[in-house]
């Protein structure tokens, strides 16, 4: 018995959205003009709109199974996120809770305990830090040695990953140093320009994160009012930082 048309045009279609050469030849279009995946911005896609579930769904299926219409795809949604970045001027449109961590002390200590012992330090601390920001649908923007600047959508969730961070780098010994993580957190309209963040509130986080002590969570204003009054305690501390704006306020944050 002969094979049912629908299922030829199906074999047919399968084989043409497989075939490498269109698949290589689609990839390469996208990554020479576009970039290349990666460069898709996580926290984009991490709100839980449908876009966002069908931005992750396709990124996730072209992974496992490459194809020529995964492919179009992408490119289509890599096009969309850099025209409505284009499209913005100065700062931008929307809310982002930036958050800065560092390690006290962490270059001073390296130089004496050698390149091994620092490595795997950076290694356990990274380990400690980075789950609990993607746990909360936050982003790691960028590492920066010993520390590392990450984004969210929600000021609660970042102040919940510091807290988490915090926590389990206190649980760190490495050649019997215990690092010291200090934490900023400011929310802002930062600018956005491919998958990094640019302007004074990016500043204003760092800031507050080089102001904190050692073991401290430093927040502005603005992150403070994102936060459940019950969930937190928080004191004031004064605080002055070029680049930041003079009426800026800070505050030392726990958990109730």
């Amino acid at each position: 018995m002969s094979e049912k048309p629908g299922r030829r045009w199906a074999a047919a279609a399968q084989r043409f959205n497989r075939n490498p050469k269109l698949v290589g030849f689609a990839r390469q279009t996208r990554e020479r003009t576009l970039g290349d995946d990666e460069l898709i911005d996580h926290l984009s896609t991490a709100r839980g709109r449908p876009s966002d579930l069908a931005a992750r769904q396709l990124v996730s299926l072209r992974g496992d199974r490459p194809g020529f219409v995964g492919e179009l795809g992408l490119t289509a949604l890599q096009a969309w996120q850099r025209l409505a970045e284009s499209q913005d001027r100065g700062r931008g449109k929307v809310d982002v809770a930036i958050l800065f961590t560092d390690l006290v002390g962490f270059s001073s200590w390296a130089l004496e305990a050698g390149d091994r012992a620092a490595l795997q330090l950076l290694r356990e601390v990274g380990e400690a830090i980075e789950p609990p920001m993607l746990e909360r649908q936050g982003e790691v923007v960028k590492r920066l040695g010993d520390g590392l600047m990450g984004a969210f959508w929600d000021g609660g969730n970042a102040v919940e990953a510091a807290f988490t961070a915090h926590e389990q780098t206190a649980l760190i010994e490495v050649e019997g140093y215990r690092p010291q993580l200090r934490t900023g957190i400011h929310i802002g309209r930062p600018r956005k320009l491919g998958g990094d963040y640019f302007g004074v509130d990016v500043n204003v986080a760092a800031r507050l994160a080089e102001a904190a002590k050692p073991g401290e969570i430093l927040v502005s204003d603005s992150s403070l009012d994102a936060l459940d009054p019950d969930a937190v305690v928080a004191k004031n501390r004064r605080f002055r930082a070029k680049g930041a704006p003079a009426d800026l306020a800070a505050h030392v944050i726990q958990r109730a």
